[in-house]
């Protein structure tokens, strides 16, 4: 799939990031644009993984480190995003515990519409507590590398070949790495929809 500022750029749009980087190199106010851009879509991602609060400091360093590093950016990469999500995957690592008990905290009091955004077709007769507490409870088992992979994809809508640059491993890893982690969400929303089925009272009309 053609990257936001490759479509752009073909179709006489706004500049390629890659173009509005190099420029800000002696114009350093030009690398506003970058934040403007990417910045709303970084943070809405750093928020489902941590909470608001470490969104905002994670989005805020991301782009610290990004001017700062604005000079090894390689020019022959039109779209910026897969080296901000890069930053930020970083800088979410570091936050691995915090991210575990969000996950944890709503598994146990409710809610959360975002990753509701998961549910199959399969899953829709769950009820959305139940259904974003299973979600967050699976979330909460992944390894490090699987939850990175799944939710830069899910979350980021990065495709498969930016989330291998993101995370510095091959194509390969990114499709097992999903796989393995879908396979565990989905049990984890067939084991909720069983759970549900089993407990809900039937009608009178059910019983005929």
């Amino acid at each position: 799939m053609p990257s936001t500022a490759f479509r752009a750029a073909a179709s006489g749009g706004p500049e390629p990031d890659a173009a509005v980087i190099r420029r800000s190199l002696d114009e350093p106010t030009r690398f506003g644009e970058i934040f403007r851009r990417h910045a709303p879509a970084l943070h809405r991602y750093a928020a489902r993984r941590l909470g608001g609060p470490d969104a905002d400091d994670v989005v805020a360093e991301t782009f610290h480190i990004a001017f700062r590093k604005r000079h090894r950016y390689d020019p022959g990469r039109p779209d910026a995003r897969p080296w901000l999500w890069r930053i930020a995957a970083n800088l979410v690592r570091r936050h691995h515990r915090t991210e575990t008990r969000h996950y944890r905290a709503l598994a146990r009091t409710g809610v959360d519409p975002v990753l509701e955004g998961f549910a199959d077709r399969a899953a829709e007769r769950v009820d959305a507590t139940s259904l974003s507490g299973s979600l967050a409870a699976a979330l909460a088992r992944l390894s490090k590398g699987d939850r990175d992979t799944l939710l830069l994809v899910a979350w980021g809508e990065l495709t498969y070949e930016e989330t291998a640059l993101v995370l510095g491993v091959p194509v390969g890893t990114v499709r097992s790495r999903l796989h393995r982690a879908r396979k565990r969400v989905r049990a984890a929303l067939a084991a909720t929809t069983d759970a549900t089925a089993a407990t809900t009272p039937m009608k009178e009309e059910d019983h005929r």
